[in-house]
């Protein structure tokens, strides 16, 4: 058994942050606190991610379904049909092979903790 506290996870940076449409407000930026990496786990990835304000993942699938957990801020959840305003405590899942995008509102930062598959992969 393990027992962590987000709080000392360390933040590494993600590549790439897409800005929400409309934006305006300079560069976006996403950063990851891994939960349970590669080879912790037979079966789950786990990570907290924290997006600064107007920042998403920009469009992409996954070949697992994924789970998203809010833990802070507001946010939004969109498929190519839907968009979903979320906040802490609102749990999204997002089928595999669904395309999506996730992020943080224009005024407000989001954090979420988001569980995939050991091995699945996501594309743009």
């Amino acid at each position: 058994m393990r027992v962590l506290k987000i709080s000392d996870l360390p933040e590494e940076p993600m590549g790439t942050a897409t800005p929400i449409e409309g934006w305006t407000g300079g560069p976006v930026i996403r950063m990851r606190q891994t939960v349970i990496g590669d080879g912790q786990s037979e079966n789950f990835r786990c990570s907290v991610v924290n997006f600064r304000a107007g920042a998403t993942t920009g469009w992409h699938a996954h070949d697992s379904d994924q789970l998203l957990v809010v833990t802070g801020g507001k946010g939004f959840a969109a498929t190519e049909t839907e968009r979903r305003e979320i906040t802490v405590g609102d749990i999204v899942q997002i089928k595999a092979g669904e395309r999506h995008l996730h992020g943080a509102l224009a005024d407000t930062p989001l954090s979420h903790i988001t569980v995939t598959t050991v091995g699945s992969k996501s594309k743009r």
